[in-house]
Order: structure tokens, then C-alpha cells, then sequence
């Protein structure tokens, strides 16, 4: 395949909210290094750390400008040296390398981030199926241990993480209790399976959460907003319960009261899903065949809803960052 000269890509020249700062710019197609491929943009997934890095407060912090979009399906067009994981022509999912990220026509990506698509998903709901599906297998299963017939409880649970935990949850038998912020949204954690949905808005999660317990409380709560969530959880965490502390999305880091941990002996427990691909990347290697075979059965599907093309971008990102979508919002080439 010969590969143009020049790309579209939306680029980020100064820090601020996404529908400010991205610029659609005309940038050379990159050179795969060592170790390094080449790819062209099949789907390229929204997610909220991209939002945060169009603001400059991400851990990830790269130089300007960048284009944000690290999660994407896409079709390998060249490789580096030393290549051995993909070839030309593969259809592929995974982390793109910055500054040359997803929201563009082509993009790099290193091998060991690499990983085959599964036939069973479209390119949009592929490129769903790494970061956020990734981190709740492994919040749930490597760190939290979940059994079959324990509750689990999914906060924003109508968001990208989220919606993930739900279908995770009840792939691993579990009864999942899922929490949102408005009806519109409790009726998307609904079609993804959750067994019982909470109105946040109009409902208290704690009371709710014991009652449909008969007072015990959740075995494992999946946290990805943090602040006075993670205070009232620990209301309904029941005994040896997990905690499992996603992310901060609310925008308070809460301080943990660790003597009302030895009250109920219930675990505090940290994911970083990233840290897996430098430190174990054979286990991320696993955990995406394991996912794999759950979607080849039927039993997770990343629900994509919105679809939309490259000059649809700025616009999506910034209505993530806006708290005003649900599930997954999918760029993809035409």
C-alpha cells in the first residue's frame, strides 16, 4: 500500500476544553520505528483522559501539539524493525502512541500495544474493547476476586468505564446494581444488563443498595467518580467487602477512613490499568483473549452510541467532557 505524504489530524496547539483547542491540521504521516507500526484509522474511541489531556491536567502530559484518540481499531499499512506481533493488513485494536493519537487519518502504535480485533465486533465497537473493558477485567477479576452470586455495584454506570463493569459483571455471574444520573441514562444501564438501576438524582444509592441486599451491601463497588461517592459507598460496602477506586471523575479525590475499614473488613483497592502494560504486559496479552472469547460467545458488546466522522470530533469530546453522553462515542473513517 502506498501511503500519502500528509494526514488530517486534529491537533492540540494549547491547552484548554477540547471544543476550543483542537485544530484540524494537514501534519507528515509518521515513520514506524523500531518496534513500531504504522496504521490507518479505522475507529478511533472517545475517552475521558482524552479530555483531560486536551486540558493539560492528565498524568500522560505530551508535548504540543498532539493529537489526542488512544484507543482505535485500524488496519496496520507499514512496519519498523523488530516487528513481530502484526503484519500489513491486519486489523488490529489498541493504544495509539502520542503525538500521533486516533482522531486522524493514520496513526503509530507500538507492538507491545498492539492486539488483534475480534471478527465478532465492527470496528467502532472494537476500538471500545481495550482501555475501559481492560480495566474492569482486571479491577474485577485480578484484584477483587469477583464470584459468581456476589453483587456488584457500578457507579456511572451509563459511561464508557462503566457500561464495561456491567457487562463484565454479569458475564462473571454476578447480580450488578448499577448507578446513574438521570432516566435517560438508567435506561441505557438497563439494556446493558444491570439487574437493578439507581436514580441518583432521585433515589438514595445507600438506602437503595441495602435494601435490595436485605441490609448486607455490595460485595465489590466499582468506583470511577470518587469524592462523597466513595464516602457514602463505604455506607453499603458489605463485610470483606471491595472497594475498587477507578478513577475521580467527580472531581474530588476522597481521603480514605481506613478505621471504618477494619469495622467491616472491607478492602480499599487502587486500579491502574496502565501500569499492567509496562510492568506485566503478558497479562494484558491474556486478559484480551479472555475478552476476546467473551465476545465471540455474545456476552460483552461494547454499545457504541454515537457514530461520527473526523470533523465530528471537537464536538463529541468536548460533550464527554460535558457529562452529556453515554456509553461509547466512536469516531470512524468513511
Amino acid at each position: 500500500m502506498t501511503l500519502p505524504s500528509t494526514l488530517k489530524a486534529w491537533s492540540v496547539t494549547e491547552l484548554g476544553e477540547p471544543a476550543s483547542v483542537l485544530e484540524l491540521r494537514d501534519i507528515d504521516v509518521p515513520t514506524p520505528g523500531v518496534g513500531q507500526v504504522a496504521v490507518r484509522v479505522l475507529a478511533s474511541a472517545a475517552n475521558f483522559p482524552d479530555v483531560l489531556m486536551c486540558r493539560g491536567i492528565y498524568q500522560v502530559k505530551p508535548d504540543l501539539p498532539f493529537t489526542p484518540g488512544r484507543e482505535v481499531c485500524a488496519e496496520v499499512v507499514a512496519t519498523g524493525p523488530e516487528v513481530t506481533r502484526a503484519a500489513v493488513g491486519d486489523r488490529v485494536l489498541g493504544l495509539t502512541t502520542l503525538p500521533y493519537g486516533g482522531f486522524a487519518q493514520y496513526a503509530l502504535m507500538d507492538q507491545s500495544k498492539v492486539h488483534q480485533a475480534p471478527a465478532s465486533l465492527d470496528n467502532a465497537q472494537a476500538s471500545c474493547l481495550f482501555i475501559g473493558y481492560q480495566t474492569g477485567w482486571f479491577a474485577l477479576h485480578r484484584l477483587a476476586r469477583i464470584a459468581a452470586g456476589e453483587t456488584l455495584l457500578v457507579h456511572a454506570a451509563a459511561g464508557g468505564v462503566g457500561s464495561a463493569a456491567i457487562q463484565l459483571g454479569k458475564a462473571a455471574g454476578a447480580t450488578v446494581i448499577g448507578v446513574v444520573g438521570g432516566q435517560a441514562k438508567a435506561e441505557y444501564a438497563r439494556k446493558l444488563g444491570a439487574d437493578l438501576v439507581i436514580d441518583r438524582r432521585s433515589e438514595d444509592f445507600v438506602q437503595a443498595v441495602k435494601d435490595a441486599t436485605d441490609g448486607r451491601g455490595a460485595d465489590v463497588i466499582y468506583d470511577p467518580v470518587g469524592g462523597d461517592t466513595y464516602q457514602r459507598s463505604t455506607k453499603c460496602i458489605a463485610f470483606e467487602g471491595r472497594i475498587i477506586v477507578v478513577g475521580f471523575a467527580g472531581g474530588e479525590i476522597q481521603s480514605a477512613k481506613l478505621n471504618h475499614a477494619l469495622v467491616k473488613n472491607y478492602s480499599i483497592m487502587g486500579i491502574h490499568w496502565g501500569l499492567y502494560n509496562d510492568r506485566k504486559p503478558e497479562l494484558v496479552d491474556q486478559c484480551h483473549a479472555e475478552l476476546t472469547k467473551l465476545a465471540d460467545a455474545g456476552l460483552i458488546s461494547p454499545f457504541v452510541s454515537e457514530r461520527f466522522t473526523l470533523d465530528g470530533v471537537p464536538d463529541a469530546l468536548q460533550r464527554l467532557a460535558d457529562g452529556q453522553t453515554v456509553g461509547r462515542v466512536v469516531m470512524e473513517s468513511v
